[in-house]
């Protein structure tokens, strides 16, 4: 089947059998008894409750008199095929919808120091690049003091991950605003992804796509940290938008578009850049293989697609080839799996994680930390694939309205052009790389954080069918049903997920602030350098300004190991703390 372009998907693919509908509505459903039970995390029993009452009308709205439908004239379509002033204001409106869902949730944050140790490390590479530099040599005579969590300290000191997310973060940290750069990685990535809904849809499509990202909890919820997930987030959707387009025109500019998206996808999260691409990657690999009469314009369509996607990837590897060669001395081996080998073995990918980790146990292991992995089996990782399921679900948007959607959507593939069966294969594919990690992942679905912009575009998509179908019966009654079911997920989120995310988010947040200003205000005579016993691997104080040079020094104080006679006489320009925050202890050393 070939593609089609929007209005055309409209026309000829308005129908979705009463089997299907009803199939998705007994799922539906069927899918709020265990949210009644309170036996899902993260839904309220009550809620499940009003879900299922909800659902529980649509017969009712069947019964209402049907309304003649106003014929169209010959060669009118429901959607405008060509870009209109109305899709730019859309897609604007979107764009300041998301940013403002991003600073109403962020700014209540945005005054404490980060959450997790990965975001110290992000940030410590942004303010790496912002000074030139791609690492710091480690301190000469006493590295190991100033080992900081996901940063490498073995000669040079470099956070672990890639460089992607710190391009992404040093504009906003120069002018002294981070937060920023989460919100307009959120604004921009709706943007993108209205055109995308609308390219597979229709206007409606990319509507309801772009509200749903716009809304989404999760995002507003990632938004007020400093990981990687914006960044990628807006990498992936200008290659999905790019991808999507070039599968309808073969364009090269399309296929430009697509790759360096994915490039730089690649530089801040490339797991989850090669599990989104593989299905389109395998897509384009055999319409470029595929015999066809050769023509100029057919060997100029492929040379054009060969360029457009190879050259930004290529550029993409070299960058992550520099980097690794300036960090870890090798250009094939990444800080990542350095950091991994090094500090953390038991958190390998793969099953028997643990078991193949104890047999590299080095002397530099974070016991504390390293040993919190749990052990991979495929009993596990089914688990863990389930629970990234649900949870991808919860922090999209909403259990009921995306199970319903997703049937219709997968009912209505073998109708739908190709590129509805690879935004699917995306989602399998995002999951199934993705199982061989024993953690389940931040708030249960960080791992496959990014299918977000396909649970999206399926709820897009799945509503603009629906809607054109209850249309075209005269049933109108139910648009506005199906919009009160959206709308009630979306309070539902506001209500509930997004304000217990808020106090799980600032509950460390606070507690990393109130422990750094009371060393703080206890040391009293600077520059000085302080040593810190740790008692949480979750909660580790030892964070420092790249180069090693602040007026306060930040070490790691390990008793029995840490010879404090010699740091004295090592550090004779600075005043020497030595504290336990945990016991509220302080003392300076003469």
């Amino acid at each position: 089947m070939s593609d089609f372009t929007a209005s055309q998907i409209d026309q000829r693919h308005a129908v979705v059998p009463f089997a299907l509908q009803i199939t998705a509505w007994l799922a539906g459903m069927a899918a709020c008894i265990p949210g009644m039970l309170d036996l899902v995390g993260n839904w309220k029993p009550e809620v499940a409750t009003t879900q299922f009452v909800t659902l529980a009308i649509t017969p009712l709205l069947f019964m209402l008199p049907r309304q003649r439908r106003r014929a169209t004239a010959k060669g009118e379509t429901s959607n405008s095929t060509g870009v209109t002033q109305v899709d730019w204001l859309i897609c604007l409106t979107l764009g300041v919808m998301a940013f403002a869902v991003n600073y109403v949730v962020g700014i209540k944050l945005a005054d404490l120091p980060p959450a997790y140790h990965d975001e110290f490390s992000y940030l410590f590479e942004a303010k790496t690049l912002l000074a030139g530099r791609l690492s710091y040599p480690s301190h000469a005579m006493h590295p190991e003091l100033f080992d900081q969590m996901h940063v490498m300290n073995e000669g040079r000191m470099a956070s672990r991950y890639y460089p992607g997310t710190g391009l992404w973060l040093a504009p906003f940290v120069a002018i002294g605003y981070p937060y920023l750069a989460a919100w307009v990685a959120s604004a921009i990535a709706t943007m993108l992804i209205y055109w995308a809904g609308r390219e597979l849809g229709g206007r409606g499509a990319g509507l309801f796509t772009g509200l749903t990202l716009a809304l989404s909890p999760g995002v507003a919820l990632f938004g007020t940290t400093y990981l990687a997930h914006q960044p990628t987030l807006v990498s992936l959707t200008l290659f999905l938008l790019g991808v999507i387009r070039w599968r309808r025109t073969r364009s090269a500019s399309d296929a430009w578009m697509a790759g360096c998206g994915l490039s730089f996808a690649m530089l801040c999260r490339p797991m989850t850049a090669a599990a989104m691409g593989l299905p389109f990657g395998i897509d384009a690999a055999i319409w470029l293989i595929r015999p066809r009469p050769s023509t100029a314009v057919a060997a100029s369509s492929r040379f054009g697609t060969l360029i457009g996607f190879g050259i930004p990837l290529v550029v993409g590897w070299s960058v992550m080839a520099v980097y690794n060669e300036a960090v870890t001395g090798e250009w094939t081996r990444s800080p990542y799996q350095v950091y991994t080998d090094i500090y953390t073995p038991r958190h390998v990918y793969g099953f028997n994680n643990r078991v193949r980790g104890e047999q590299h146990l080095g002397p530099k292991v974070i016991e504390d930390y390293d040993s919190w992995a749990e052990n991979l089996t495929p009993e596990v990782a089914a688990r863990n694939v389930f629970v990234r399921w649900i949870a991808s679900w919860q922090w999209t948007l909403d259990v009921v309205p995306i199970l319903i959607c997703t049937i219709v959507i997968a009912g209505m593939l073998w109708r739908l052009d190709r590129r509805w069966m690879l935004i699917v294969a995306a989602i399998v594919s995002l999951h199934a790389l993705h199982a061989p990690y024993w953690y389940v992942g931040i708030m249960g679905w960080h791992y496959v954080f990014e299918s977000v912009l396909l649970w999206c575009l399926i709820v897009g998509g799945a509503t603009a069918l629906l809607t054109a179908d209850w249309q075209r019966r005269g049933i109108r009654g139910l648009s506005m049903w199906w919009c009160g079911l959206l709308m009630l997920s979306v309070t539902v989120n506001f209500q509930y997920r997004i304000h217990d995310g808020i106090g799980a988010l600032r509950y460390p947040r606070q507690r990393h602030a109130d422990l750094r200003h009371w060393i703080e205000a206890r040391v009293d005579q600077r520059p000085a350098l302080v040593l810190i016993e740790q008692n949480d691997p979750h909660l580790d104080l030892v964070v420092n300004e790249p180069g090693l040079s602040a007026d306060l020094l930040l070490g790691r104080y390990r008793p029995g190991k840490t010879d404090v006679k010699q740091i004295r006489r090592d550090f004779p320009d600075r005043s020497l703390y030595v504290t336990c925050p945990d016991r509220k202890e302080i003392k300076r050393i003469e």
